[in-house]
C-alpha cells in the first residue's frame, strides 16, 4: 500500500534526488519557505528547504524497489526505525502542505546588518540591540550587550523593530 515516507538526502541534494525520483515516477515533496539573504551586499528573498537535507516520498515499496531509491542520485537512504522503513500519516504531510502555504515572510524591508533595533517582546523588552543576519524559521540573530560583554541572540524576527 503507498505511504508517505521520510528520505534522508546527500547534503543540498535535495532537488537533484528530487528531479532523480521523478523520472522514475516517484512522488515527492519537499517544503520551501522563502528566506531573506545578503550577499555582496544585495538581499534578495530565496526559497529553502523546511528540513534541510529531507525530502518526503510517496510510493508502495511492494511494488518498487526500496534499493531503486536508496540508489538514487541525491538520495542516502530512508528514515525508519532499525531495518524497518516507518510510514508517516497523511494527515501530517497535509498539515505541513497546508502551513507552508500559509507561510509569509515577514522581515522587515530594508533591515541590514549593522541597525539598531529594540525588543518589542520577549524577556529584553524595550532593550536595544544589533541586527546581525537572518537565520531561517522566521528567526534572527542580534548582537546584544549584557554585563558588559557583546553576545549573539537569535530570536523571533518579530520580536525587533528598527530604532
Amino acid at each position: 500500500m503507498k505511504a508517505w515516507y521520510l528520505l534522508y538526502c546527500k547534503p543540498k541534494s535535495e532537488l537533484r534526488a528530487q528531479q532523480n525520483l521523478a523520472l522514475q515516477q516517484v512522488e515527492s515533496y519537499l517544503p520551501v519557505i522563502k528566506e531573506q539573504k545578503t550577499a555582496r551586499g544585495k538581499t534578495k528573498v530565496v526559497e529553502v528547504p523546511l528540513f534541510p537535507n529531507y525530502l518526503f516520498i510517496h510510493f508502495d515499496p511492494t511494488e518498487f524497489s526500496v534499493s531503486k531509491i536508496h540508489n538514487t542520485r541525491g538520495a542516502s537512504r530512508i528514515i525508519g526505525c532499525k531495518e524497518l522503513m516507518t510510514p508517516i500519516n497523511d494527515a501530517i504531510i497535509a498539515e505541513i502542505k497546508h502551513r507552508v502555504g500559509n507561510h509569509q515572510l515577514e522581515v522587515e524591508p530594508g533591515l541590514i546588518k549593522g541597525d539598531k533595533v529594540r525588543f518589542t517582546q520577549g524577556p529584553f523588552v524595550d532593550l536595544d540591540a544589533i541586527f546581525d543576519e537572518n537565520c531561517a524559521n522566521q528567526r534572527c540573530n542580534v548582537l546584544f550587550t549584557i554585563m558588559g560583554q557583546q553576545k549573539s541572540l537569535q530570536v523571533d524576527i518579530d520580536q525587533v523593530v528598527r530604532c
